[in-house]
């Protein structure tokens, strides 16, 4: 599991194995037909899986080269809430500033669900989090300023990201990509986006694909906090392990 940890491929095996279960269930229970259908359903999915998990079969090979991927296992899951107030506040400090100057921003919180397929769209940086850093990154017409930005834990893992865009057909006209980004992501996963928009500075969240907008830094503060807070170890939560 350590090669696909934090990457999408790991629902897609939890999937695998719920299949595997179907099917052995049918079998005791002689539903002959279920139970055909479900092993024909496997042999496709073995078939699909080399295809399905190259890019992150490549990722892991490249992890090894490097000598990461023990490094990364052995990294704490959780942080304690003082860490996390710190974390938040140095996003909260930036988000403020950017909507002040209406510089548009995109700033995704991974938490239970991998994105390193979305980490790997963008240029890496894995830098600690900082009010400093989020504001360079956003300054209008550098390198890094257009896409997203992803963090997990205390970490910036890449700027410039590219994520997939929401095709709710509800959605405001006056809402542009960044803000459909935002929420495409929270609609594959369980991140939270933070957006600022360019033109009117506003702030929003997006969480399970809704936009709560016409935030303040007070009322984002604790949004996140609330949203954010550690968990028990075995509860989801935003330091969990990246499934």
């Amino acid at each position: 599991m350590m090669l696909i940890k934090g990457t999408r491929a790991v629902q897609l095996i939890r999937g695998l194995l719920v299949l595997l279960m179907a099917t052995a269930i049918s079998d005791i229970l002689g539903l002959k037909s279920i139970n055909w259908i479900l092993e024909r359903a496997q042999t496709a999915l073995f078939i699909a899986i080399p295809i399905v998990f190259q890019p992150e079969l490549r990722r892991a090979l490249e992890q090894l080269g490097r000598g990461n991927l023990i490094s990364r296992s052995m990294r704490s899951n959780f942080l304690e809430q003082d860490e996390l107030e710190t974390i938040i506040s140095e996003i909260v400090r930036a988000v403020k500033k950017l909507a002040r100057e209406k510089t548009g921003a995109l700033i995704i919180l991974e938490r239970q669900t991998g994105l390193a397929d979305y980490v790997e769209t963008g240029i890496k940086l894995d830098s600690l989090v900082s009010g400093e850093m989020l504001l360079n990154i956003f300054i209008d017409k550098t390198p890094l300023h257009d896409g997203a930005v992803i963090i997990h834990r205390e970490r910036i893992l890449a700027a410039s990201c590219f994520l997939p865009l929401s095709e709710n057909p509800n959605l405001s006209k006056e809402l542009g990509t960044r803000h459909r980004a935002g929420l495409g992501i929270t609609e594959v996963s369980d991140a939270i986006g933070i957006i600022v928009s360019e033109e009117t500075g506003v702030i929003s969240v997006a969480e399970d694909g809704r936009l709560t907008r016409y935030l303040d830094d007070v009322t984002l503060k604790e949004l996140l906090l609330n949203r954010l807070k550690p968990q028990e170890k075995l509860s989801q939560s935003f330091w969990h392990w990246r499934g």
